[in-house]
């Protein structure tokens, strides 16, 4: 007799750019992976690259790369796995349709990092905000394109005042509240 299968779970990181959504993720995938637990990561960089890389930072492609990650998410829940979502998915619509999406299969927990925009800038090691603030990149959440802030979020995480592994410690706890 086999074990029964443990529900899958999306763990859905949202916040601007520099808000630490992939130093987290990274941290939380750590922790899991060495306690034997398999996941996916899916951080928008990546999809961008790989699975979106056709697509603009227009909103209806913004909305359109959020869709995707939300059923590839949902493919993984499905099937018991964990995903971890690193992506800025700057407007609510976008998330809840991802939400509506992973939720046919499993949980979906929504972690706003809530970093105020002064210090994503203040992280910018790549220079992205001073270029945009240029008029160079346009478009950019945060600058010249809206962040709607989650409105149903599991957790609301602020890493300007909460440490690395506080922030994982909460988003772990909230794993394990059924």
């Amino acid at each position: 007799m086999t074990a029964p299968q443990r529900p899958g779970v999306t763990v859905f990181l949202t916040g601007l750019s520099g808000a630490g959504k992939s130093t987290i993720a990274d941290a939380l995938v750590a922790q899991l992976e060495g306690e034997g637990r398999p996941v996916t990561v899916l951080d928008g960089d990546v999809v961008r690259t790989h699975l979106s890389s056709e697509l603009t930072f227009a909103k209806e492609h913004r909305d359109l790369n959020i869709r995707r990650i939300g059923w590839v998410a949902g493919e993984v829940v499905k099937h018991g796995g964990t995903a971890v979502v690193a992506a800025i998915a700057p407007y609510e619509a976008a998330r809840e349709e991802a939400r509506r999406l992973v939720e046919k299969h499993g949980r979906f927990v929504l972690v706003h990092l809530s970093t105020p925009l002064e210090v994503c800038e203040d992280r910018d090691v790549k220079g992205l905000y001073a270029k945009a603030r240029a008029g160079e990149i346009p478009g950019f959440t945060g600058v010249s394109d809206p962040y709607e802030p989650p409105a149903r979020a599991e957790l609301v995480i602020d890493t300007s005042v909460t440490p690395l592994a506080e922030s994982v410690a909460r988003i772990r706890a909230e794993l394990d509240r059924d």
